[in-house]
């Protein structure tokens, strides 16, 4: 077969025909599915992994040291202010007035740090799996190579 043919016999339709043929072969490959199973399955891992860290992780250390609640932990730059202000009016009256309310602004670095511990335990996790798969795909081939 000359290398003439055989551009021709792998070119696909141009357009929107052709995005759809392609489309249509990704999405029926097993990849495709594969990937939208370990998104869903990561999605669920993700819950876990934050109750771990949240409820069971950090109440001991927190109480360790001295019954902290790690997501309390933060630097506060601007307090919030209230939605009410007292103001004298006209007459010379105080009154409350409805004003905007401010919320506070924080540097959070308790909720910072069970992010991070969250992010090591995914991290340590997908090492272990990936670790395991392909020790299990070595092992497949050597027995094969015999």
């Amino acid at each position: 077969m000359s290398e003439e043919t055989a551009a021709a016999e792998t070119k696909k339709p141009a357009g929107i025909k052709g995005f759809l043929e392609e489309f249509k072969e990704f999405a029926i490959k097993g990849n495709a599915i594969d990937m939208a199973v370990g998104i869903i399955v990561g999605g669920a891992f993700n819950k876990i992994v934050t109750s771990l860290v949240n409820d069971i992780v950090m109440p001991p250390i927190g109480m360790i040291l001295g019954n902290v609640d790690f997501t309390d932990l933060k630097y506060v730059l601007q307090a919030a202010k209230p939605g009410v202000e007292e103001v004298v009016n006209e007459a010379g009256e105080v009154v409350t007035a409805a004003v905007a309310e401010v919320p506070e602004v924080a540097i959070r670095y308790g909720a910072f740090c069970n992010t991070i511990i969250e992010f090591l335990i995914t991290a340590l996790t997908v090492f272990i799996v990936v670790k395991a798969a392909t020790s299990m795909a070595k092992a497949r081939s050597a027995a094969a190579a015999k």
